[in-house]
């Protein structure tokens, strides 16, 4: 019985043995995956910055700017995707929409990002552009990919329409997670007007003053390396207003301050990105090294169980060998064969 059992045991903890690595490296790769019908808003604020005054063309200084970025997944448009490609896609169609402190909208950028749903490489199908120009995106944008690794990243600027490396600068603690920092400086760059701007202005206007936008910016995230996801961004943003051919002539100043997420959405932000990590350390950590585990001492017990039953095997199977015909002699007998003696 206990052979039997010892049998079952180990053969519980082969197959389990098997599954650990099996979840953490063929069932996690194709398991986890960005939702395609995400929908999530951040609202950013730089308080005390500095903002262009379109009617007269002029600087001035305003208590608040706030910036809200949305991002909606377009479901539709990825199943279109996947049918072209063959691979789960995502497609977010983003906006990001600048206000003053009287609420009016400075100006309205609207993106579409599209990427592959498990590893966040870009995909290049479904329109992706910004605001309304096709572009064709190197390296990641707003998120990074399960696991994140502590090495430097392409990240992708809406403003520049072009890619550059994001640094990784160590890890960190963010309200109660250890988080990766990350931080890219764009240097000043010349680029495009948004298409949308207040008081009926244009950038075909504005080009036509002999005007030419440029915008540089220090770029931070705080980054969770389970999920990839940030619960924290920064920004200490710059874009001015220049003459060209008139290099003497002072630029006027767009925008300048240092955007900041807002308080209550960096709390959400953090719970949101606590409660799906779980379910990424289920598959990467916990199942497979709690399988591994199991699988141990599951062996050790059936090793255990065989140790006991062979002494009891083979006192059983001399018995069965002399087939139990053993008989006691009495004492004085043996001393009498043993002397040659007649019984």
């Amino acid at each position: 019985m206990r052979r039997r059992a010892s049998l079952v045991l180990l053969a519980v903890a082969v197959f389990l043995a098997a599954l650990a690595p099996l979840l953490r490296w063929y069932a996690f790769p194709r398991l986890a995956e960005v939702p395609a019908g995400t929908y999530q808003t951040a609202v950013l604020e730089a308080k005390d910055a500095t903002l262009v005054d379109y009617a007269r063309m002029e600087p001035r200084t305003v208590p608040k700017v706030t910036l809200v970025q949305t991002l909606k997944g377009n479901v539709e448009e990825a199943r279109k995707v996947k049918r072209g490609t063959g691979r789960d896609a995502v497609v977010w169609d983003t906006l990001t929409y600048m206000a003053g402190p009287d609420g009016a909208m400075i100006s309205r950028i609207p993106e579409r990002y599209v990427f592959d749903a498990h590893g966040q490489q870009p995909l290049h199908a479904g329109g992706e552009h910004v605001d309304g120009t096709p572009v064709r995106r190197d390296g990641i944008e707003y998120k990074w990919p399960f696991l994140v690794e502590k090495r430097d990243y392409r990240y992708f600027d809406m403003q520049t329409r072009t890619s550059a490396p994001i640094h990784y600068r160590g890890t960190r603690s963010f309200r109660g997670l250890d988080v990766y920092y990350f931080e890219q400086t764009v240097p000043w760059t010349r680029v495009p007007f948004p298409k949308t701007l207040p008081l009926g202005v244009t950038p075909e206007a504005l080009g036509g003053m002999g005007l030419e936008r440029w915008y540089t910016t220090r770029r931070m995230f705080w980054v969770d390396p389970v999920t990839g996801a940030p619960v924290n961004g920064e920004e200490v943003h710059r874009e001015e207003l220049r003459w060209t051919g008139q290099p003497d002539k002072k630029p006027v100043t767009a925008f300048a301050g240092h955007v900041k997420m807002r308080a209550d959405y960096v709390d959400s932000t953090v719970a949101m990105v606590t409660s799906q990590r779980r379910l990424v350390l289920l598959l990467t950590s916990w199942l497979p090294w709690g399988s591994a585990g199991l699988a141990g001492a599951l062996a050790g017990l059936a090793l255990y169980l065989e140790a006991r039953a062979r002494p009891r095997r083979a006192f059983t199977g001399q018995k069965e060998h002399d087939g139990g015909k053993t008989e006691r002699q009495a004492p004085g007998k043996r001393a009498a064969r043993s002397r040659g003696g007649s019984p």
